[in-house]
């Protein structure tokens, strides 16, 4: 977020009278407005930067007036319209940066009429058609060209001609189907982009032969890449980026320098155990080989592999065996993802020494432990994900009330917790109970002893200080440095379903204590956490009545309180929750009247069913006419239901005994019913559930 308070460009009026002014610099100041004519008057500037502000409309013509002017850096406004046909005579321009824009149209065949230009900046706006290469390889002093992230589709012809010796080159997104041909000859290139293309079978040999002796940063992600052809490694003490997520790739992980700092291999079919040169990386920022087929056991290395690390991804292979303590001093580690595997044993009680952990994912493997409380004393813990694992016991009462502090999204869900919740334990969250949603990526600076250079990790960018002073600044893709605006995903069950979210909000707040055997009553202190838009207290055996505090959570989306021993009525109070668009109390000892108005008009039967006392003018059983199907359930209907659930959850406790393991959120995507095994009875009114439907989820 830019620290300065918006202001109008037109108050900067003084600035234009001067003359003599050879360079201005107002980027990053938080300006609106259109850029004025009077800028035309600053006849000896030479270097204009107004980059990374919210200027409008389009490029004024009057900047033709400057005859000196060398540099113009617009990047990063909402400026808009066509390239100007007469920006294209400022033959004298050396770097032109109109990046990040909305400029559109087709980028003009004249552009090769500038002659000096060494840096050309035109990615991420709406520039559309067919771009032949060959005539920016005309601009003979061109050594960055960057057209990536528009809809263009690029062709290259040309292989005689004299070529430019890049330096730079971003041709993401651009439709190709093939490698550039020209490429073989650049000698010079150590910074090239070809993601999200369709180039599709093995990279070509003379990617690694030597014609690129210099490359620093490799981009070939989201493509159809099947193969590496004679790969080595290419420059063993410069290269910082590796990125070939997305692809088709086959075999072990290719081997990355120890110089790497962001190494992006996930979304192949990579096979194998990890390679034991993954223990040098000693300069590891981002480790990312998810969702791959990768086996054997994490290397007892990899909790010493980096100081500078921030985050490590392995979800989605097929790890197994116990967790490596983390042994790094002063560790920077920021994410841990080692969810969906089949890693065993107790979690490892080092982590209570990565004070900077915002995001802890260990879903889906075969955990055995006791809720991890010692957890809550990480300062920047925003994500706690322990879902279907082995964990146990009871949740016991917080010896401080400074824990959890910052939590956010709390998933203990298809475990085998027991006891009561204690007040305790939800009175700490101080980050659920504001409904401000200010959450912010923390940035981070690093020292990387390899390349002895400073690193500061923001938002969307790497700013790398080298150690004789210049500073370059790397725009990566977000899933390269983390953050919660960023493509960090998980899988949560919200409104009824399992959700995969490829983004996570920094506004998203959820707790899932499901499918667990809590007991007791619901401790009414959740009525504080008016952040909270999912709670879901579902499949446990919690009793008394559903507080009326619950109504204070403004924000809530999701409730689910089905499946457990609830009685009284449903309190008048949750007609208030406006934004509630799922609710779920069926199978409980519900009675009285549904509530009316608002949100509850819009429930389906399924929502309360299973509760023989309740009635209601939206549901099948009315208030007015309840005759015998308001009648108590016989004590044999009862003792048939509590049996089966007893039953159930010895299913469950004896697989767990013999090793047997069972929005405002971006980009959801449905995966499957969480109550499928229930599917069946919910169309059946007024019949309750029979001992096979309940023992069955055991089975799921």
């Amino acid at each position: 977020m830019n620290p300065f308070t918006a202001q109008s460009i037109s108050s900067f009026s003084w600035v234009w009278k001067n003359r003599k002014l050879a360079t201005l610099n107002l980027g990053m100041i938080n300006l609106y407005g259109e850029i004025p004519p009077s800028i035309g008057n600053l006849s000896q500037l030479v270097d204009l930067r107004l980059f990374e502000n919210q200027l409008s409309s389009t490029i004024p013509s009057q900047l033709l007036n400057l005859t000196q002017l060398t540099s113009l850096y617009l990047r990063t406004n909402q400026l808009s319209g066509s390239i100007p046909s007469w920006l294209l005579n400022m033959t004298q321009l050396v770097v032109l940066d109109l990046a990040r824009n909305k400029f559109h149209s087709e980028i003009p065949s004249s552009i090769s009429q500038l002659q000096n230009l060494q840096i050309l900046h035109l990615f991420e706006n709406n520039f559309s058609g067919t771009v032949e290469l060959d005539n920016f390889l005309k601009l003979k002093q061109l050594q960055v060209l960057q057209l990536s992230f528009n809809r263009l589709s690029c062709r290259t012809s040309s292989l005689n001609v004299i070529l430019p010796q890049l330096v730079a080159l971003g041709l993401a997104s651009c439709n190709l189907s093939e490698f550039p041909a020209f490429l073989q000859n650049q000698e010079s290139m150590n910074w090239l982009d070809l993601s999200d293309n369709n180039i599709r079978g093995e990279v070509p040999f003379w990617v690694w032969n030597g014609s690129f002796n210099s490359m620093q940063y490799l981009n070939l992600s989201r493509n159809c890449l099947t193969a590496l052809d004679q790969y080595y490694l290419m420059d063993p003490f410069r290269m910082y980026t590796i990125d070939l997520s997305y692809n088709m790739l086959e075999g072990p992980p290719p081997e990355a320098p120890p110089s790497i700092m962001f190494y992006l291999v996930h979304n192949n079919r990579l096979t194998g155990a990890l390679p034991p040169w993954i223990c040098n990386l000693s300069a590891a920022i981002t480790l990312d080989l998810s969702s791959n087929d990768l086996n054997g056991m994490l290397p007892i290395c990899l909790g010493n592999i980096s100081e500078s690390l921030l985050i490590l991804n392995l979800k989605g292979n097929n790890f197994h065996g116990s967790i490596p303590e983390l042994l790094a001093t002063g560790t920077q580690l920021m994410m841990l993802d080692l969810s969906d595997n089949q890693l065993q044993g107790n979690l490892p009680r080092s982590l209570a020494n990565c004070k900077m952990l915002e995001f802890i994912n260990f879903a889906n493997n075969l955990i055995v432990d006791a809720f991890p409380s010692w957890l809550g004393s990480l300062p920047e813990l925003h994500v706690l994900i322990l879902r279907s694992n082995k964990f146990h016991g009871t949740i016991e009462r917080l010896e401080s009330s400074f824990t959890f502090l910052k939590l956010r999204i709390l998933d203990l869900s298809n475990n085998a917790f027991f006891g009561k919740l204690p007040r305790e334990f939800f009175q700490s969250w101080n980050a659920m109970k504001s409904e401000r949603r200010n959450f912010t990526f923390t940035q981070r600076t690093t020292y990387d002893k390899y390349h002895r250079q400073r690193i500061i990790v923001a938002k969307s960018y790497i700013s790398i200080t080298f150690m004789d002073g210049n500073e370059r600044l790397e725009w990566h893709p977000s899933s390269a440095i983390g953050g919660y605006d960023c493509p960090v995903t998980m899988t949560l069950t919200y409104k009824g379903l399992e959700m995969y979210y490829q983004k996570i909000s920094p506004a998203f707040m959820d707790v899932d204590l499901s499918s667990n055997l809590f007991e007791g009553d619901i401790p009414s202190v959740i009525g504080e956490l008016k952040g909270l838009q999912g709670l879901n207290l579902s499949n446990n055996f919690l009793t008394g009545h559903i507080p009326p505090s619950l109504g204070n959570l403004t924000a809530l989306e999701s409730l689910d309180l089905s499946l457990n021993k609830l009685s009284g009525q449903i309190p008048q109070k949750l007609i208030e929750l406006g934004f509630l668009s799922f609710l779920n109390v069926s199978y409980n000892n519900l009675t009285g009247p549904v509530p009316k108005g608002k949100q509850f008009d819009t429930f389906s039967d399924d929502s309360f069913e299973g509760n023989s006392g309740l009635c209601g003018e939206f549901i099948f059983r009315k208030c007015g006419d309840l005759g015998d199907a308001s009648r108590k359930p016989s004590t044999h209907e009862e003792e048939e239901l509590e049996s089966s659930i007893k039953l159930h959850w010895k299913i469950v406790l004896m697989g767990y005994g013999s090793g047997f393991v069972i929005g405002v959120v971006i980009g959801n995507a449905f995966i499957s019913w969480k109550y499928d095994w229930f599917e069946g009875n919910a169309r059946r009114r007024r019949r309750r559930p029979s001992q096979r439907q309940l023992s069955r989820r055991g089975n799921s």
